[in-house]
């Protein structure tokens, strides 16, 4: 991990943080045309899987995927352009929350229905294989979205087919409000039918790249698909209209000291990295400042 980079993923995460609080905001004020699902305290997940593929990969990313999609280049203005439901939007307002992409930038569509991006990704990864290039298809899945059929028979397929795909998975301690236990046996690793398995902190973004580089190496080797888990857990309830009741005070006050943003900054504090105190206070107001600006155009 360079300076350059472990910079770069700082602010990503920060940026989807940021933009993330403001679509709260329009939604309790009542302007997104529908509601808000949050990645707070597991956009490492997101944004540092999505930073170790290569530039002609392509991503499937799944509603709380957000910031995978800032990492691939999307902008601001076109998720604020999205979910107010503008005709100038990337969907012409026919759609809503971050459900849009386009092919030709690598991201296709996130869908509400878990699951079914997993044989999709399958088969842009056998184009991949078909056609000899290197290439590889990244999608994400959360813990009770590995228990619909979609998952198992596409992770199946890639499997036989020793496709170049990697599934992240999102083991963030609740699907909607019921928890893993109460819905899977054993741990999510377990759920990879033969895929080259990897399990990592989730909130440790440096973990999380790096792992993530690892399984695009393997990929592009002929090692089939991997199924990288991700440990982490979801700060927030299952969407804005949630209001996390079921979930121990006791376990979010844990999982708030293991915040991914705060710990890259400890890291990259430790490695001398940032020249002065108000570093990350200016680098702060600048992502606040591309993000208000965003809105505002929206």
């Amino acid at each position: 991990m360079d300076r350059p980079t472990a910079l770069h993923l700082y602010e990503t995460m920060l940026l989807t943080r940021l933009v993330e609080e403001r679509l709260v905001k329009l939604f309790r004020q009542g302007h997104t045309m529908g509601s808000v699902y949050r990645s707070l305290g597991q956009e490492a997940t997101a944004c540092a899987t999505a930073l170790a593929l290569g530039p002609d990969d392509v991503i499937g990313p799944m509603i709380r995927n957000l910031g995978s999609m800032l990492a691939r280049g999307i902008q601001p203005k076109e998720v604020f352009l999205q979910y107010l439901g503008r005709t100038a939007g990337p969907s012409g307002g026919r759609e809503h929350n971050n459900h849009f992409g386009g092919v030709a930038r690598g991201i296709l569509a996130p869908t509400s229905m878990l699951g079914a991006l997993i044989p999709v990704m399958a088969g842009v990864a056998l184009s991949f294989q078909q056609k000899k290039e290197a290439r590889v298809a990244m999608t994400w899945i959360g813990d009770g979205g590995s228990s619909t059929g979609a998952f198992s028979e596409g992770l199946n397929f890639a499997v036989v087919q020793k496709l170049p795909l990697i599934v992240v998975g999102e083991l963030n301690g609740f699907a909607y409000s019921t928890s893993p236990e109460k819905q899977m046996k054993g741990h999510m690793s377990e759920r990879s039918q033969g895929a080259y398995t990897m399990v990592v902190d989730g909130n440790n973004s440096l973990e999380v790249l790096e792992s993530s580089k690892r399984a695009r190496r393997l990929c592009l080797d002929g090692g089939g698909p991997v199924f990288l888990v991700c440990e982490t857990f979801r700060m927030k309830g299952h969407a804005e209209h949630d209001d996390q009741r079921y979930v121990d005070p006791d376990q979010l006050e844990i999982w708030s000291r293991k915040d991914p943003i705060a710990h890259l900054e400890a890291w990259l504090r430790g490695q001398g990295w940032l020249p002065g105190p108000e570093f990350i206070q200016n680098l702060t107001e600048s992502v606040e400042r591309q993000a208000e600006e965003a809105l505002s155009v929206a």
